[in-house]
């Protein structure tokens, strides 16, 4: 690709990270004249992964930004001519694409359950359906991490999370996951891409490499010392740990900042070298564990003295489900006479609920989430405690509610500390509260 059509990290236009049918169903739309049709499209999530009791918005701010840059230049234009995906009509219509309909969704962050309508889409039908791909790809993937980082952050309680995943999964991918882990209350990331473009905090030490590239450990930790400060965190676990602990203490004084753990049986470990700082007179260094960690084995770890996770493999894979299972639907449409019906799929174990939806977060008198209430054309009726769920974030093709990373941040933890105790707990079970249709409603 040539500079003008391209960055460093891939296409500057987000048009062709589609998929093919969504253009050719726009040819066949547009030759058919049911493209400009007024429609509905709804991203949700027919369930939630097998046992998870929630699951978090991310991806917004992202999908927002490409929604900008969802143009069809020369070079796209070419380049689907060159390969005849569509014919001349189709590309004449992509070449003057811009998207001017509204867009409804949950705050990023948010936490979300089976059926809640994630992203509400009204527009023609052409405009609205090829947006599909971007959407999911995005939505999917950031939510994935987000919920699983959740999990793991609820689990750690006070004690900090590091994302440090980047050698486990694509280069890009591993961007997108910093920033979703840290919507979700991670502390920092390893990622410095991730530093640069979303501006979530990094931090970073050494590796055994660098342990091993020296004589011997003290001459590594002398070099790190002398170049970071004692306040930095020291890998014991090349050779011997207690060994390693001691020299380090030795090298860095009592004020060394932190020592990290990355093999072994972790809990043990942990309680022995608190022991052997505490000794050394070491009270305020901490501990730090890596080591493909989980939720289950951060909840387990709670019981040692350990400071901070580090967590990698388990979190850019989403711990055990790397998708969330969204879909994005046509869910109502205008007939011939121009009033909105709403259409639904009927196909076995993948139906889904036709009409344009709304949402509300049921909520007791003490303010604990108890339902998501989604009213079918209308919204529900709610009372003085009931939350609002769906927010604007595109009026006229504009972008209007976009949001900062922190305040992602702060709605995510203000909407897991809502929900019910039985929520993070990490033994499988059902949604942590009911999704209720207006029609089931008493």
């Amino acid at each position: 690709m040539s500079p003008e059509t391209s960055t460093p990290f891939g296409p500057s236009s987000s048009a062709l990270l589609t998929d093919h049918y969504e253009l050719t169903m726009l040819q066949a739309a547009l030759r058919s004249g049911a493209a400009h049709r007024a429609s509905v499209f709804e991203l949700f999530a027919r369930r939630l992964p097998d046992g998870r009791r929630y699951g978090v918005v991310a991806g917004t701010g992202r999908f927002l930004e490409a929604l900008e840059d969802f143009r069809f230049g020369d070079a796209e234009i070419e380049d689907l001519r060159s390969r005849k995906v569509v014919d001349d009509a189709t590309l004449e219509w992509l070449a003057s694409y811009r998207f001017s309909g509204d867009i409804w969704g949950y705050a990023e962050g948010e936490a979300y359950f089976p059926g809640s309508p994630i992203l509400v889409v009204e527009s023609s039908f052409a405009e609205g359906v090829i947006l599909e791909t971007l959407a999911l790809s995005m939505f999917n993937h950031d939510s994935a991490i987000a919920s699983a980082a959740s999990r793991m952050t609820a689990a750690a309680g006070d004690r900090p999370c590091i994302e440090m995943g980047s050698r486990r999964t694509h280069e890009m991918a591993a961007v997108a996951a910093a920033r979703a882990a840290y919507i979700a209350g991670f502390a920092t990331t390893s990622n410095l891409e991730a530093g640069r473009r979303f501006g979530v905090p990094t931090a970073g030490t050494s590796a055994h490499a660098f342990t091993l590239l020296h004589d011997d450990e003290r001459e590594a930790f002398q070099a790190q010392v002398d170049c970071l400060g004692p306040g930095t965190t020291l890998l014991v676990d090349t050779y011997d740990v207690r060994a390693a602990v001691e020299i380090a203490v030795e090298v860095a004084g009592t004020g060394l900042g932190g020592v990290r753990l990355d093999s072994g049986d972790l809990l043990v470990q942990a309680g022995e070298v608190r022991e052997q700082l505490d000794a050394l007179g070491a009270t305020q260094t901490r501990i730090v564990v890596t080591s493909d960690l989980d939720e289950y084995a951060i909840a387990a770890l709670q019981a040692g003295p350990v400071d901070s996770y580090g967590v990698g493999t388990q979190l850019v894979t989403g711990s055990g489900a790397p998708t969330a299972g969204m879909v994005y639907k046509l869910v109502a449409r205008a007939d011939d006479s121009g009033q909105m019906v709403g259409v639904a799929k009927a196909s076995k174990d993948k139906t889904s609920i036709g009409g344009r939806k709304y949402a509300v977060r049921r909520l007791d008198a003490s303010g604990r989430a108890e339902a998501e209430v989604i009213g079918i054309g209308e919204r529900p009726e709610s009372d003085a405690n009931d939350r609002e769920l769906l927010t604007p974030l595109v009026r006229g093709g504009e972008v209007i509610g976009a949001t900062t990373l922190e305040q992602a941040r702060e709605r995510h933890l203000a909407s897991r500390t809502e929900l019910p105790r039985r929520a993070v707990q990490l033994s499988r079970g059902e949604p942590a509260i009911p999704t209720a249709y207006v029609d089931d409603q008493p």
